[in-house]
């Protein structure tokens, strides 16, 4: 059974930190494209970061230098380090991946609320 689950969201101050993890099973994860999206209230689901089979990273120009996307194949697990937090980052974030011949695959989500 093919499954993501996230993990790591928080209630956090602005200018903090936190760590989002998405353990896969299933399938192995290295072999596909891994993305983070966040969905705030009433706004759009949007894609926040993407790592690529070999390593290579992308990111929503809203996040660039603040969050980073990585891989651990070993534990088949994709994180997302965010630093910096603002209150804007305020949203569900989901873990997300495209397997050829399947239905997009979805987390549940994690929450993460940053506010004062």
């Amino acid at each position: 059974q093919v499954q993501l689950v996230e993990s790591g969201g928080d209630l956090v101050q602005p200018g903090g930190s936190l760590r989002l993890s998405c353990a896969a099973s299933g399938f192995t994860s290295s072999n596909y494209f891994m993305n983070w999206y966040r969905q705030a209230p009433g706004k759009e689901r949007e894609l926040v970061a993407r790592i690529s089979t070999g390593g290579i990273s992308t990111y929503a120009d809203s996040v660039k230098g603040r969050f980073t996307i990585s891989r651990d194949n070993t534990k088949n697990t994709v994180y997302l380090q965010m630093n910096s937090l603002k209150p804007e980052d305020t949203a569900v974030y989901y873990c997300n991946t495209v397997i050829p011949g399947r239905p997009d695959t979805w987390g549940q989500g994690t929450q993460v609320t940053v506010s004062s």
